[in-house]
């Protein structure tokens, strides 16, 4: 995925300072590949690994979102389990008086009731009495069997939902390895450089962001846009210099869906969480029609997006290491644009 990236210019963010962004990674074994020779050679490995963290950065927040889906259930179901025992647990005491008193009425003959009865009227009344009882003691015993039947089926298919509910965890914990590896070897590679050698990569970033006209600096949005797009676009760019986190929705630090799933949500428009999910829920919108407040899909359909801001210029959140940024839209190979 990282190899059909157009060269583009790091942000103003520093490169040299995702050591410390990187730290709270456990360091895993880097995988085999060449070992760079030069502080060039370092750059365009580190952002290699960053571009092949973003698919997988993706999938684990489609996976994420799943699971918390999945907990609501469980959460849900649980409660519907405590519920409904205890309404059985109700009838079970309704029905204990219920059954002594048959017991009490019902186990001696009724012919031989009525030859020990001293009062015939007394004993037909207290039949009668009984048959009541029996009937309200099965309506209860039919009504419980039911409740029975319907825990049952609850607890059944709250196993299932705890077992997906551990295969999505058991998913989203591979997913977390798979990132943290690959910014694991970036931070040995910029462990690898000297204090000159980062000095000069942060020089030559900020060089080529200036010429290329991007930028994390703060600043307020004054385009035409207006409505919610220009509510979304308010809230991105106060989002401006903020990092890049992976799996992150703010507010300090943001992935790149996050942001614009932030953004829309400060609009009153609530989006999907991922990438894919944001472009399948959004009416797709012609490069030519571009307006401020649209979202922006670059490479693909499930990698990465940003917002359009007009001008030819989009902000998006870009990946570990660097801050959210204004860019040209065509810093990254465009794909495609939704509108929320």
């Amino acid at each position: 995925m990282g190899t059909h990236r157009r060269p583009k210019p790091p942000s103003r963010a520093r490169i040299a300072t995702l050591g410390m962004a990187a730290g709270a990674v456990s360091l895993l074994p880097t995988q085999s590949q060449a070992a760079p020779t030069t502080v060039d050679e370092v750059r365009k490995q580190v952002e290699k690994l960053y571009e092949e963290a973003e698919a997988p950065t993706e999938e684990y927040n489609a996976i994420r979102e799943k699971q918390r889906k999945l907990q609501r259930e469980v959460d849900g179901t649980q409660d519907r389990l405590a519920r409904k025992q205890q309404e059985i647990n109700e009838l079970r005491d309704k029905m204990g008086p219920l059954a002594a008193e048959q017991y009490r009425n019902g186990a001696i003959d009724p012919s031989l009731q009525l030859f020990l009865s001293g009062d015939p009227e007394d004993y037909l009344d207290r039949a009668q009495m009984l048959d009541r009882t029996n009937g309200r003691q099965a309506e209860s015993l039919r009504s419980m069997q039911a409740k029975q039947r319907e825990l049952t089926q609850e607890r059944e298919a709250a196993q299932q939902r705890l077992k997906d509910l551990e295969e999505t965890r058991a998913k989203a914990g591979e997913k977390k390895d798979e990132v943290q590896g690959k910014l694991a070897e970036a931070r040995e590679l910029l462990n690898s450089l000297t204090a000159a050698q980062r000095a000069k990569m942060e020089a030559d970033q900020e060089r080529e962001d200036t010429s290329a006209g991007v930028s994390d600096s703060p600043t307020t949005y004054n385009g035409p846009a207006s409505g919610r797009a220009k509510a979304a676009l308010d809230f991105a760019y106060a989002q401006l210099g903020k990092p890049y986190e992976w799996g992150s929705t703010g507010p300090d630090s943001f992935d790149c869906s996050g942001l614009t799933g932030a953004s829309w949500r400060a609009a009153g428009v609530s989006l999907p969480r991922t990438v894919k999910q944001q472009y399948d829920a959004g009416r797709k919108v012609a490069r030519a029609d571009l307006q401020p407040g649209d979202i922006i899909y670059w490479y693909n359909d499930n990698q990465h997006n940003g917002l359009y801001v007009g001008n030819g210029k989009a902000i998006h959140a870009p990946r570990t290491g660097k801050n959210i940024e204004i860019v040209p839209l065509d810093s990254m190979p465009y794909f495609a644009a939704s509108r929320p």
